[in-house]
């Protein structure tokens, strides 16, 4: 039976063949191991920065995401940004995604955040679709970044 918990230091060479995954399928960001390992470790190392949850089978780990902590000036309350949500290939299908989404939304309203932002690519449809179904509605916002180096 699966298992749904904050991960540890320990998870984080599994967490980073998981992000590996991700990083594979999505347009702006390409795997990197140690940059992977190095967040992982700066977001457990700091409870109130955020936190890794992941979906146990005995020791593997299925799938993991993060939550990660901040305040809106807008509502005045604490919100948070999903970010890293991947379920591992070989257990995908049999809604351990749906899951892990519904206990981090309870684990974010159990810390008090008020707000979920998350983004997804442009053309991941399946995503939008699924993130929909939770709930997620699309935001008349458009995020753009400044890389810097």
């Amino acid at each position: 039976m699966p298992v749904f918990e904050c991960a540890s230091e320990t998870d984080i060479p599994a967490l980073s063949k998981l992000l590996s995954v991700l990083f594979t399928q999505e347009i702006e960001f390409k795997p990197n191991e140690t940059a992977q390992c190095k967040g992982l470790s700066m977001i457990m190392s700091n409870p109130d920065l955020g936190a890794i949850l992941v979906v146990r089978d005995g020791p593997s780990i299925l799938a993991m995401v993060n939550l990660l902590f901040t305040v809106s000036t807008a509502i005045g309350e604490r919100v948070a940004i999903l970010e890293d949500m991947i379920v591992a290939p070989t257990a995908r299908g049999v809604g351990i995604g749906s899951a892990l989404l519904n206990y981090a939304i309870g684990f974010a309203k159990n810390h008090g955040v008020r707000r979920i932002t998350l983004l997804t690519d442009r053309g991941n449809y399946s995503a939008q679709r699924f993130y929909s179904k939770h709930g997620f509605a699309e935001s008349t916002m458009v995020p753009l970044r400044l890389p810097l180096t």
